[in-house]
């Protein structure tokens, strides 16, 4: 693990993030507080590692966790400072916790919930998911994030990412202004204006967390594997709005370089 003093992403890593939407994070907290995470998650699904047989179903959700092993997971000291880096000193919310959890089986059924989307980030009092709401400024959601809690292999259902998508989506976003669009209104057309983009599998050992970008075309996929798949996928959460007086950060930056605004 890297010292203190020699934490955070390297330039490269931040023009990576702004140009592909996605940055990977090895060793962005420990094996051991996977385990822990993955015991807690094991225990709330009445189910046992060590019983294949009762793996019946293709994916089980859990919510929301906020015991300590999952508090500490989301907020080491390199996720924080990359937290600094690519949304601005100041300007997120230290996670209360990790969540939701789509833990995969194998299984040779569909999951069912494997389609491309964008994660929405505000309306979300609205019964109907599908009228949950995203705009331009990402009011609601600094960055879409994926924390690993077991090692996930291409076969392991790992989560397909379309490569250099979110600036398609700005664009898409933006003639909505700041009411934004609906999860209805954006998956219309089923994300066809991204599907020229290279997928990229966001595979890697327990600990590993991918930063995205909240405008990031992504999907799940059935798992082919033989161990099940343990994820969160939450959030990390704005402190408020864009403030056009700071300087942009590598969120707003990707934005503004797609849409040709200022924000």
């Amino acid at each position: 693990m890297p010292t203190t003093e020699h934490l955070g992403l390297t330039s490269h890593e931040v023009q990576d993030f702004i140009d592909h939407g996605f940055v990977k994070i090895e060793n962005a907290f420990s094996t051991e507080l996977a385990q822990q995470c993955r015991n807690e998650l094991w225990a709330d699904i009445g189910l046992s590692p060590d019983q294949p047989d009762t793996w019946i179903r293709p994916v089980i959700r859990v919510g929301s966790k906020a015991s300590p092993p999952f508090i500490e997971a989301a907020n080491t000291d390199l996720l924080h400072k990359a937290y600094d880096q690519l949304v601005g000193v100041g300007r997120w919310l230290a996670p209360r916790g990790l969540g939701t959890f789509p833990i995969r089986f194998p299984s040779p059924d569909s999951p069912g919930d494997d389609g491309w989307h964008v994660d929405v980030s505000f309306g979300l009092d609205n019964p109907d998911f599908m009228e949950w709401r995203a705009n331009v400024r990402s009011s609601g959601r600094a960055l879409l994030m994926l924390f690993l809690l077991s090692d996930v292999g291409p076969n392991d259902a790992p989560t397909r990412i379309r490569k250099g998508s979110h600036p398609t989506l700005a664009r898409e976003l933006l003639p909505y202004g700041d009411a934004g669009a609906t999860l209805r209104q954006l998956s219309a057309n089923g994300y066809v204006s991204t599907e020229d983009c290279e997928v990229e599998l966001a595979t890697g050992a327990a600990g590993t967390v991918y930063l995205c970008h909240p405008f990031l075309v992504h999907a799940a996929q059935p798992h082919r594997g033989t161990q099940p798949r343990f994820m969160a996928q939450p959030p990390l959460l704005p402190r408020g709005e864009f403030d056009p007086a700071l300087p942009p950060s590598p969120v707003q930056i990707a934005i503004r370089r797609a849409c040709g605004l200022t924000l």
